[in-house]
């Protein structure tokens, strides 16, 4: 069955909607209008969490509704319910109509048609019972905790879910999409002496659970997350000051994913608010570092047939050997700004109008070998894993906390090291990149990514890189 097909049996035949009365409202409703679209979407999620031996949570929720939009120049009008009918659609129609005002605008094309499909439409919920992710969970508790007799606590989760859409604009065009989602977590407390350290490792994609269920599947997934929390246990104070530092491949590229990605996005730079703001063409990065945002990568959390407007996701090159060359589109910021859709029109749900946002947003490879990044830094830091940081987007500066970090003595790997924070200008950062590595890996599949209180799954990535001077916080006396 195609998905416009099986989009058809939810949102018409199963909620006793008539699709043509639907189109004549949407057609209706966006007349005069420059874009806008009919949002329809199902959603079926679930998530259990086992937590020192026990379910601690177990939760499954059903959800379907509709968001309508208008577009006037770069005003929108946007109405949503839950209520998937006629009669609702018609309320909201009065109230994206309001930004209209008596317009007559030319309504813009269509995005393309695609026959690409990055995932299948499997429902992950209906793939394996709830007993057995039960059963699963308790299995990785008792392996960490048989693994090593430090281990003190062990939280473990699995979560689902499976979204529908179809979206339906004023011309007739239709396009639809059938979205699986699952993640697992794992969590580990040891204890040694008296002192408690943590680690922590997830994976995750647009897949069923089958994946990840598998003995050798979870158990590198405590493994790596018991791994995380022994070194912890062995960590000294970080040092600070300015240093040299060298980020690891995956993970960390969500350093590069806030203190740049954002600042990439359409809107900002359209408004004028980001630091990348005016610099397209220019040189904004050392040479040798390329930036994409990609969601065409089977499978991967961030990626997507289709955007939340119907355009088909898209490769987009945003820094190619240091030079600003693109930024990532919906369609009202395209539009106005002269440049093509690329995909990343993306909204949280039904409820949420749809903006500029990031899918896979990565680095791509350089010419060092890692061994060779490292063995170059006579004092420095080693950066493997992130945990919280903050982002001003106008400016680009950040804050991140290495969860995983290690200083690097005369070109090797020291101790290990707690309470390190890296401090820095998103774009400045970029030109402190002295060697990129070719070792380049996408990280496991757990990232979500916030904007304007919307979350959306995201992918982040890099290799392993070394950036000159940045400022360390430490804990050091």
């Amino acid at each position: 069955m195609s998905k416009l097909a099986e989009t058809d049996d939810l949102f018409f035949n199963k909620a006793g909607m008539d699709r043509a009365r639907t189109e004549a409202l949407v057609d209706e409703s966006l007349n005069g209008a420059d874009d806008g679209e009919l949002f329809l979407e199902y959603r079926q999620s679930e998530a259990v969490s086992y937590d020192d031996g026990r379910v601690r949570t177990a939760s499954f929720d059903t959800s379907q509704g509709f968001g309508l939009r208008s577009v006037a120049g770069d005003v929108s009008g946007y109405a949503h319910s839950s209520e998937l009918s006629e009669a609702a659609i018609k309320r909201a129609s009065g109230t994206v109509r309001a930004v209209l005002d008596g317009r007559d605008g030319v309504a813009a094309d269509a995005p393309r048609k695609t026959n690409t499909d990055l995932y299948t439409g499997e429902n992950p919920l209906q793939g394996l019972s709830f007993e057995d992710k039960v059963a699963l969970l308790g299995e990785m508790d008792a392996y960490a905790r048989a693994k090593d007799p430090r281990v003190k606590q062990v939280s473990a989760s699995l979560s689902g879910e499976w979204q529908a859409v179809q979206i339906i604009r004023a011309d007739g065009e239709r396009a639809a999409d059938i979205r699986p989602l699952v993640r697992m977590n794992v969590s580990v407390v040891v204890e040694q002496d008296g002192r408690m350290e943590s680690g922590s490792h997830g994976t995750g994609g647009r897949v069923g659970y089958a994946a990840f269920v598998t003995p050798e599947a979870w158990k590198a997934q405590v493994d790596e997350a018991l791994r995380q929390a022994l070194v912890n246990l062995d960590s000294v104070p970080a040092p600070a000051g300015e240093m040299t530092v060298v980020l690891g491949p995956g993970w960390p590229g969500i350093l590069l994913h806030e203190a740049i990605g954002h600042g990439l996005e359409g809107d900002f730079n359209r408004k004028k608010t980001s630091a990348f703001a005016g610099l397209m063409g220019e040189r904004v990065a050392s040479p040798g570092v390329t930036v994409v945002d990609d969601g065409t990568i089977a499978d991967r959390r961030g990626s997507l047939s289709i955007d939340d407007e119907g355009t088909p996701s898209g490769h987009t090159v945003l820094i190619e050997d240091g030079i600003l060359t693109g930024y990532m589109q919906d369609r009202m910021n395209a539009r106005l700004m002269g440049a093509a859709p690329t995909g990343n029109g993306r909204r949280q749900s039904f409820a949420h109008p749809p903006m500029p946002r990031m899918t896979n947003t990565y680095m791509l490879n350089g010419d060092k070998d890692p061994g060779e990044i490292l063995a170059s830094v006579e004092n420095g830091l080693y950066a493997v894993n992130f945990g919280g940081g903050q982002v001003d987007i106008t400016n680009g500066k950040f804050v991140f906390s290495c969860t995983e970090a290690y200083r690097i003595e005369g070109g090797k790997l020291g101790a290990p090291v707690k309470g390190a924070t890296l401090i820095g200008n998103g774009p400045d950062s970029l030109t402190r990149v002295s060697m990129v590595g070719n070792d380049m890996e996408l990280d496991p599949g757990v990232g979500t990514c916030g904007k304007a209180g919307q979350g959306v799954p995201v992918g982040v990535g890099q290799p392993t890189m070394r950036l000159d001077g940045l400022t360390v916080g430490g804990t050091a006396a």
